[in-house]
Parts: structure tokens; sequence; C-alpha cells
């Protein structure tokens, strides 16, 4: 059994983070150019949402990056 912080959700979310600050985004910002709310952003940063494969492609767009950078 994993623990809460060693989740699928929780390392992606994680990825995502980095990812966003080192395109220097906010998180209402890339919220923005992703077309995802910042509060979507945000519970995707914590590792509270199992996101679909339509926002996969709409962060590595938004993050302009490859979508196997995501992981």
């Amino acid at each position: 059994m994993c623990e809460r912080w060693d989740t699928i959700e929780v390392r992606f979310g994680n990825r995502i983070r980095e990812l966003r600050m080192l395109a220097h985004f906010t998180q209402e910002e890339l919220g923005a150019v992703a077309q995802l709310h910042r509060n979507y952003i945000s519970d995707l940063e914590r590792g509270m949402r199992n996101v679909s494969l339509r926002t996969i492609e709409k962060l590595a767009q938004a993050l302009q990056v490859e979508i196997r950078d995501l992981f």
C-alpha cells in the first residue's frame, strides 16, 4: 500500500509544480494558458486530481514540453 505522499497523483503534481516554476508561471497563468481553472491547477499540484489524457496534453502544450516530460 502506498503512502499518500507517494501516489502517482502526488508525484505528477510535484512534477507539474516543478515545470510551472521553471517556466515562471503562477498557477493562475498556467491555468489561463492551459485553459484550466487556477483551482484545478492547485488541486492537481497537491495530488488531489486524477487528470485525463486531454488535460495532460493541455498541460504539456502550455508548459511547452513533450508529454513524456511531465512524468
